[in-house]
């Protein structure tokens, strides 16, 4: 008998699958699929302060083993979110789960924090997931994560209002990524996810225009899975506190190999896109990849 139950940042979940923001929902979408309690948690959709319609269309592309996405974060707004999103998934979902947060500016970071944490639905969310690869409207435009000292400005301004685990989620798109895991474990992050999309575009050679109305867009699936575990056995042995591992992970295999890079759980995104199944198949195949290459627990 294999045991895979992980500790992450404080909280034992019951198997290191974690279905990535953005590409999950709020959840109880899936619970109409299959009973999502058979995940260790998830991460809902990226949340912003004020509701976002996101990017123009077209904003998703095909590529070879992978996609292109310039969504712009559209959601509800954090609002919505605890009024209408989160009183749906308690009634399918009965594990923590993990609150992405969105924002462009640390005063937005820090004010849907707020509003999560002392909201009547509080108890179901186990840690916040910062998403700082969002461009700051305060400076310039550069993304908070691409920066060490902007992304310890807002692990200073979210920390301060939680006691929740508070989870960084990087963006690759950086020369050292170690260097802003580092500013973050700092500051008092507890924890770091990663990686983020990669930064691509693709053209339509009939049109001559690029397939994405935003132009660029970011590159996921398992052409990003070897830069992902790279990255992620860079970072695990730069900092001490855990490391979440995510980047084209689409089977059981996967997420031994990440863990085996220093991840203490992972996060499953575009595969969910291809296959709503993909989660439980990967939780469902665990225990006989463990039990295959002699690992019997984490």
């Amino acid at each position: 008998m294999v045991d895979t139950r992980v500790d992450l940042c404080g909280i034992t979940i019951d198997n290191p699958v974690i279905p990535a923001s953005g590409t999950f929902g709020y959840g109880h979408e899936f619970a109409e699929l299959y009973d999502i309690n058979c995940l260790g948690t998830f991460s809902f959709k990226g949340t912003t302060l004020d509701p976002r319609f996101g990017n123009e269309t077209p904003r998703i592309a095909e590529c070879p083993s992978g996609m292109l996405n310039a969504v712009g974060l559209q959601n509800p707004g954090v609002d919505d979110v605890i009024r209408e999103e989160l009183p749906k998934l308690e009634r399918v979902f009965h594990k923590p789960v993990m609150a992405n947060v969105s924002g462009f500016s640390t005063d937005e970071y820090a004010e849907v924090v707020k509003r999560l944490d002392r909201s009547s639905m509080s108890d179901m969310i186990g840690w916040y997931e910062i998403n700082i690869s969002c461009p700051n409207v305060h400076g310039g435009g550069m993304s908070f994560g691409t920066d060490p000292k902007m992304a310890a400005e807002v692990v200073k301004a979210v920390r301060w209002i939680t006691d929740k685990p508070v989870i960084m989620k990087l963006s690759p798109n950086v020369t050292d990524i170690t260097e802003i895991a580092k500013a973050c474990e700092a500051e008092g992050a507890d924890g770091i996810s990663l990686i983020n999309t990669l930064m691509g575009m693709r053209f339509d050679l009939r049109t001559r225009k690029p397939l994405l109305a935003n132009v660029t867009g970011g590159l996921s699936g398992p052409a990003v899975f070897p830069v992902a575990l790279r990255m992620v056995y860079q970072t695990a042995k730069a900092v001490k506190i855990p490391v979440i591992g995510m980047g084209g992970i689409s089977s059981a295999e996967d997420v031994l190999e990440m863990m085996m890079a220093g991840a203490v759980a992972v996060e499953v995104g575009a595969a969910n896109l291809v296959d709503p199944y993909a989660s439980r198949n990967i939780v469902r195949d665990l225990p006989e990849a463990m039990k295959k290459y002699g690992i019997s627990s984490f």
